[in-house]
Parts: C-alpha cells; sequence; structure tokens
C-alpha cells in the first residue's frame, strides 16, 4: 500500500511542471486525483498518466483567478472523487524582470495569479476542511518567498505575501482538524522557466523532487518544506545572520542565473 492509499487530492496547475509531477507522485501512493488547470488537453494528458496508475484522475477547467469558478471545481472535485482529503495550491505564474523596469500592471498580475489565486483555492476549500474537522492545504511557495533574489522583484513579493499568509493561517489552524503546509522549491526544471539556466552549484531540481515533499506534508504533517534541503536552509541561516551575506551568496553563486534562448510558457505580459 502507497502512503496515501485511498486519498482524494486535488491538484491545482496540474497540467505541467510541479504539479504533473505531483499528480503522478501521489497516483503512485495510491490517491485518487482531481486535475485542475486552464488546459484541459494537457490535463487529460495528465489524466492519462493517473488512470495508467490504477488510480481515478477528475479533470476540470477552471481559472485560479475566477472565485466563482474555483469554488465550482472544489464542487465538482469532491463530487468527482467522492471526497477530498489534501488540496494541493500550486498554480502560478512567473515573470524575469529587474524593479527598476517593472509595470504596476505586471506586478498586479503576479500578485492576482500567485497569491489572489491562491487564496481563492483556501477559501473555496476550507470550509469543507473546517467542517469535517478533517483535511491538508498544502501550497507551493517558493525560495524566493524566503530570500529575494534578483531580477524578481514582481515574483518575490507574490511568493513572500504567500509566506506571510500561510505562516499566520497555519497557527490559526492549531485545533480545527485542518493541516496547513508550506513548499519552497528551489529553481525546479519546469517548463515556466525554461527560459533560464542555473548555475552549476544550484542546478534545476527535478520536480518529482518537489513531488515527495508534498506528498511527505500531507503525511507527516510537516509545516514546512525547503527542496533541496540543505542549501536553501544554509542561504536562510546566512539572511538570519547577515543580508549583507546572503546578498553576497546570491551574487558570488550566480544565483539569479542567465537567460538563454527559449520562449518560456505562461510568463506575465
Amino acid at each position: 500500500m502507497g502512503k496515501l492509499e485511498g486519498k482524494n487530492i486535488a491538484i491545482t496547475g496540474a497540467s505541467s511542471g510541479i504539479g504533473r509531477a505531483t499528480a503522478i507522485r501521489i497516483a503512485k501512493e495510491g490517491a485518487n486525483v482531481a486535475l485542475i488547470a486552464r488546459n484541459r488537453e494537457r490535463l487529460e494528458e495528465t489524466a492519462e498518466a493517473v488512470r495508467a496508475l490504477g488510480r481515478k484522475a477528475v479533470v476540470i477547467e477552471a481559472d485560479i483567478t475566477d472565485e466563482a469558478a474555483v469554488k465550482s471545481a472544489v464542487t465538482q472535485a469532491i463530487e468527482g472523487l467522492g471526497s477530498l482529503d489534501a488540496f494541493h495550491c500550486n498554480a502560478g505564474i512567473y515573470l524575469r524582470c529587474e524593479a527598476k523596469d517593472l509595470r504596476m500592471d505586471q506586478i498586479r498580475k503576479l500578485m492576482e495569479v500567485d497569491f489572489f489565486g491562491c487564496l481563492n483555492c483556501v477559501y473555496a476549500v476550507l470550509p469543507y476542511f473546517l467542517e469535517r474537522k478533517s483535511g491538508t492545504i498544502v501550497t507551493t511557495c517558493s525560495m524566493d518567498g524566503k530570500k529575494g533574489v534578483p531580477p524578481d522583484a514582481a515574483y518575490v513579493a507574490a511568493k513572500f505575501a504567500m509566506n506571510g499568509f500561510f505562516q499566520v493561517l497555519r497557527q490559526e489552524m492549531r485545533g480545527t482538524g485542518v493541516h496547513i503546509a508550506t513548499i519552497y522549491p528551489s529553481r525546479t526544471d519546469t517548463p515556466q522557466i525554461s527560459h533560464v539556466d542555473t548555475p552549476a552549484i544550484t542546478p534545476k531540481a527535478d520536480p518529482d523532487m518537489v513531488a515527495k515533499a508534498v506528498v511527505k506534508a500531507i503525511v507527516k504533517k510537516k509545516k514546512e518544506l525547503m527542496v533541496p534541503s540543505f542549501p536553501c536552509h544554509l542561504l536562510t541561516w546566512a539572511d538570519a545572520i547577515s543580508p549583507s551575506l546572503s546578498d553576497w551568496l546570491v551574487r558570488v553563486n550566480g544565483l539569479a542565473g542567465t537567460v538563454n534562448d527559449r520562449d518560456p510558457i505562461n510568463e506575465a505580459k
């Protein structure tokens, strides 16, 4: 039996990247999955991979920035699977742009998708979990929500907002039966950042590493997990000791990465 045998879990952003990897990983661990994203064709591809593992997959086309659509998606997930045990808030977009060159509409779009879109999911599923006195909400934040790395100012702002909100929500849910977990991945090998090359000291992580962290957060009730663990913790420890030290580590190790000639998908315009 898998670690999530018989569990029913919904995932946003399940059409590619971390969301797709998590869907396949939790299916391998025995869970049925509700797959939520905007691209139905790619969702169906993920669903086929889940069903090939002998698990149920419900495909739900929805935009997380649409509050009504998200509420409907949660209802469809519960009806399609029979219940929900966990919800993975994972959908998001990325924008690489220096702060001095950002437009306000770009910043608002990042906040609308990455922060408010995530909150739409939380407020759609939280009443259900509170009524049951059981359930886990996991969010994919980012190490950019712990230590800002240039030139990602708008993305960093959204992730810091997520980090702060979920820290408070986690504490407020104590004793309710609802568990709140946050995953902080470093740069991960997904289509979203295909146009960014990272230094050898911090290669892009396999999305399945993040997926395994999601499983661990659900099964072991972990509050926060960084992926990969040691280098991410090292950077946050350095920042706690001295922001100048952590700024220096970012700079000398080239953590900002470099742009290549690939075209990213789902990038804010």
